[in-house]
């Protein structure tokens, strides 16, 4: 049962050739920031382009509930009023983040350093996800929390009414902990100094940066990825430009290249090398991938994407590529399914704690559409059909996942037979447009009512 009301069961079918534009929306992680640092600038913040899925819609309410003045203005274009660095204010009921893992920890990490007491929840799925990778670091600043076993949400927490800069290595890749502790630096004296192994997508990082902080990068001897911020500027609101997302455009992108006979064009796509993982993946697979007129948008390269049919071939992921595509594993094990040979992801634990356990949903929704994998805790082998083809004819669990579902309904495009999921609905949570976007380019996905 989907925790966003009635599920909505949903089937793909082996589809003709996909033709035409497929103009994804805005990228998910960028329009949380952007909302976010709005709401600590002072001033009018103008963002365009902003991803109007559920758990983007979740951010702005909570940016309101803070003391933000946060207004669409038309589609995917709004206005957020900043309150400054430190200006949020108690809010006076819970901060539902829905399904959003990003919204729920980088909000955390915003309201940590003030005085003031946040009680946080979320749907069936982000309730089961483990925030004590994101309180520890905070409670580092004088922040307290209070939540269910293993912190899970509900989850109240306190803010340090005197908070001090902090030092912190994150204990794995995760962009979402670098940025919680960096958004609860900013209200901290001094400087907050954020150090990884392996380094995250750097959105948060470039938004500072635009937004007047004063932060600066640098590798140590040992190899890390060092990052220093210097707390509490005064943030100049931005007019911020938000690119396509490339983990959304990665759906159509890669039924492209497993539908016979396809030429799909996706415009104006994030190419941020903390995120094109896939994409270097899948040209490594031997996709015929064209990146045409590279350019920058709101502090982002992008490019837009031309993906024709191809005949791919099973790789080995190297595991440092796993951080630059963590999200998009799910559907590369459905385009890994169609290649020959075999295909092996490793360093992939952090799927584990999604959304969902993605490993263990992805390799057993694959086994019984009649594909054979290996997995392991850190570890996802795919060995490819090629020329046998892909029986398909199962019906997948999503686990409230929106990448789990729409992956499934991408291979159902291109399986022998028709591949069900039991809920569609989590997809509204970062592609709205699904749907008819699929649809437009030829895609035989039905809702079963």
């Amino acid at each position: 049962m989907s925790s966003h009301g009635t599920p909505i069961p949903m089937t793909a079918r082996k589809s003709g050739p996909l033709k035409g534009t497929a103009a994804v929306p805005g990228d998910k992680s960028i329009s949380h920031r952007a909302l976010i640092f709005g709401a600590m600038a002072v001033g009018e913040t103008k963002i365009t382009g902003l991803l109007e899925g559920e758990d983007v819609l979740d951010t702005a309410k909570a940016m309101q509930a803070l003391g933000a003045d946060v207004v669409r203005e038309g589609a995917g274009e709004w206005t957020v009023h900043g309150v400054g660095v430190g200006g949020f204010t108690e809010p006076a009921d819970v901060i539902d983040c829905g399904n959003s893992g990003t919204g729920v920890r980088l909000i955390m990490g915003a309201v940590a350093t003030h005085d003031f007491c946040t009680t946080f929840t979320g749907d069936g799925s982000l309730r089961k996800r483990p925030m004590g990778r994101v309180t520890d670091p905070l409670a580092l600043f004088g922040a307290r929390s209070v939540g269910r076993s293993q912190g899970r949400l509900p989850l109240t927490l306190i803010g340090a009414a005197e908070p001090v800069p902090v030092e912190y290595e994150t204990p794995v890749p995760s962009a979402q902990v670098k940025s919680a502790v960096l958004l609860a630096g900013l209200n901290a004296p001094g400087q907050t100094v954020v150090i990884e192994k392996e380094m995250t997508r750097d959105h948060t990082e470039r938004m500072l940066v635009g937004f007047g902080a004063e932060l600066s990068t640098e590798t140590t001897p040992e190899g890390y990825h060092k990052i220093t911020l210097t707390g509490r500027p005064e943030l100049t609101p931005q007019e911020v430009a938000v690119p396509r997302d490339p983990s959304s455009a990665a759906f159509p992108v890669c039924a492209a290249l497993i539908v016979e006979g396809s030429e799909v064009f996706v415009p104006g796509v994030s190419q941020n090398t903390t995120r094109n993982g896939l994409y270097t993946t899948l040209v490594e697979m031997g996709a015929n991938i064209t990146f045409e007129n590279p350019r920058t948008e709101g502090g982002e390269p992008v490019a837009d994407l031309r993906v024709k049919y191809s005949k791919l071939k099973g790789i080995e992921v190297p595991s440092d590529r796993a951080a630059s595509m963590i999200d998009e594993f799910p559907v590369l094990s459905v385009v890994a399914a169609f290649a020959e040979g075999t295909t092996v992801m490793r360093g992939v634990k952090e799927l584990r704690v999604k959304e969902s356990d993605r490993i263990d949903a992805m390799a057993r929704g694959l086994e019984a559409c009649g594909v054979e994998i290996e997995e392991d805790h850190d570890t996802l082998i795919v060995h490819g059909r090629g020329a046998k083809g892909v029986k398909g004819g199962a019906t997948c669990a999503t686990h409230i996942d929106h990448r789990i579902a729409m992956s499934f309904l991408v291979m159902g495009l291109a399986s022998e037979q028709a591949v069900t999921v039991d809920d569609g609905s989590p997809i509204a949570t970062s592609f709205p447009v699904f749907e008819k976007l699929m649809a437009g380019l030829g895609a035989a996905i039905t809702r079963n009512n």
